[in-house]
């Protein structure tokens, strides 16, 4: 057991494999909104309402607070520990590695995902307007075995695409994320401006139709305001990317925290904003299973040339989501293969500061999944991912002020042994509202990793 709990040092890395310091807290702060505010807000809103009602926006609530004791977690981690590696490098320094390996492993299932699938949504978009365009490619050829076709060469292109821009450099992509998270602002600034003045009142009841709780159906769908806020905490992760630039931050003592801190809160207001003028512009009846929701409320209210705008703008924007789940995956690989979990040759650095190697690999198991994978019974499985890393990490806090009191911690999370243990807490609770499947899902790969942990990367594993 002694072995299965042994802890990393963390040291820094030599010049070969150093990584280049070129972010500072308004890149981290757009990298963060850019990851959160994305898929979850432009088309969960939608799903979440159709399993919550107007009951969504205490979903909303519920699932930021939670979120917001996590990402406090995190600020003390990352600023305490300025390595790259997110979750699983805390859970390796304080927790031990079988359990930083499950982790590691949970975080890969998290990222493949939420890159395949935001991918995937992109092709739709992308084939929409090719077929306005009169570029139309076969049908067959822009979708997976497990939705008819035979493989999604859309989805494979755009994840190639942000692949190499990330390779180019941090601080290229860095800006080309700001400018495209400042249009996803401006597109959700324009849907509230033009549907808010729409407000009804009336379309806020029932308030609960189907209940607080989590109330499974017949068909193992679980309604309710708290099974929405099991979805809709898809919406807020994102700010643990920002925790995987720290070699990558100028300044990472003070940066890392106003990233995390402060693109959570500016989340959280922005998705109360955009879910109380949905909500009250129409029934929740009219968009609740619509894969667009916001053009369908636009278009509801007669503003269909403004629908398209925001149809565009979305689909123009929601690369930022890939830009920041590609590269947090590719740092966690990176860190992986640097304690010989993975071969120690795609530690390699390039001569721009990057790991060209592993974002290349990561891109291509990545396209795989997004290019052949029925991804529609398995995309909560993301979902389940992140509560294991969010747990770990505010665990990762308890046990290290316990353990090491007096070391230097320049963000010291405020009331911590109230709000770690509530965020642990709320992440069982939210585990428990998933589906099932969902669950037995998560299980079963974590099973295969360990499986794999004892086979192979526990022998190879390097501190």
């Amino acid at each position: 057991m002694t072995g299965l709990l042994r802890r990393k040092i963390i040291t820094e890395q030599p010049a070969e494999r150093r990584l280049a310091r070129t972010l500072s807290w308004p890149h981290l702060v757009a990298l963060g909104v850019g990851a959160i505010v994305g898929t979850g807000i432009l088309t969960l809103i939608g799903v979440a309402s159709d399993r919550a009602g107007p009951a969504v926006l205490l979903s909303f609530a519920v699932a930021g607070a939670i979120c917001a004791g996590a990402a406090l977690c995190y600020a003390e981690m990352a600023s305490a520990i300025p390595a790259s590696g997110s979750a699983y490098t805390y859970s390796y320094a304080v927790l031990g590695e079988v359990i930083a390996w499950v982790v590691g492993w949970s975080l890969i299932l998290e990222y493949s995902l939420v890159v395949a699938t935001v991918a995937v949504g992109w092709s739709g978009y992308a084939m929409r307007f090719l077929a306005w365009a009169k570029l139309g490619i076969p049908a067959s050829l822009a979708a997976g075995p497990g939705a008819g076709g035979i493989v999604n060469l859309p989805a494979v292109f755009i994840i190639a695409v942000v692949a190499g821009l990330l390779s180019l450099g941090t601080r290229e992509s860095a800006r080309i994320n700001t400018a495209l998270v400042v249009l996803k602002i401006a597109t959700l600034a324009l849907f509230v401006a033009v549907a808010l003045p729409h407000f009804d009142g009336a379309n806020l009841h029932p308030f609960a139709p189907f209940g607080f709780g989590a109330q499974a159906g017949p068909d193992g769908t679980k309604r309710g305001m708290m099974g929405a806020a099991a979805i809709i905490f898809f919406a807020f992760y994102g700010f643990d990317a920002i925790s995987t630039a720290a070699e990558e931050t100028k300044r990472p003592d003070r940066d890392l925290a106003i990233g995390i801190v402060g693109s959570m809160a500016a989340c959280t207001l922005i998705y109360l904003i955009v879910g109380v003028a949905a909500l009250g512009a129409v029934s929740f009846g009219v968009f609740g299973k619509s894969t667009e929701p916001l053009a369908l409320i636009l278009a509801s209210i007669g503003q269909q040339r403004i629908a398209t705008i925001v149809a565009l703008a979305a689909a123009i924007a929601l690369p930022t989501v890939l830009l920041a789940f590609l590269y947090g995956q590719s740092r966690i690989f990176l860190v992986m293969a640097r304690d010989g979990f993975l071969p120690p040759a795609l530690a390699t650095v390039s001569s721009r500061g990057t790991p060209a190697r592993i974002t290349a690999l990561t891109a291509l198991f990545v396209a795989v999944i997004a290019g052949l994978a029925p991804l529609d019974l398995i995309a909560s499985l993301a979902n389940a991912g992140t509560l294991c890393a969010f747990i770990a990490v505010a665990a990762s806090v308890l046990v290290w002020r316990r353990r090491e009191p007096a070391a230097r911690r320049p963000f010291r999370m405020p009331a911590a042994w109230v709000i770690a243990p509530l965020a642990i807490i709320g992440c069982l609770y939210l585990f428990t509202s998933l589906s099932g499947l969902t669950q037995r899902f998560f299980f079963a790969w974590n099973a295969a990793g360990l499986l794999i942990y004892f086979a192979y990367a526990r022998r190879r594993a390097t501190i």
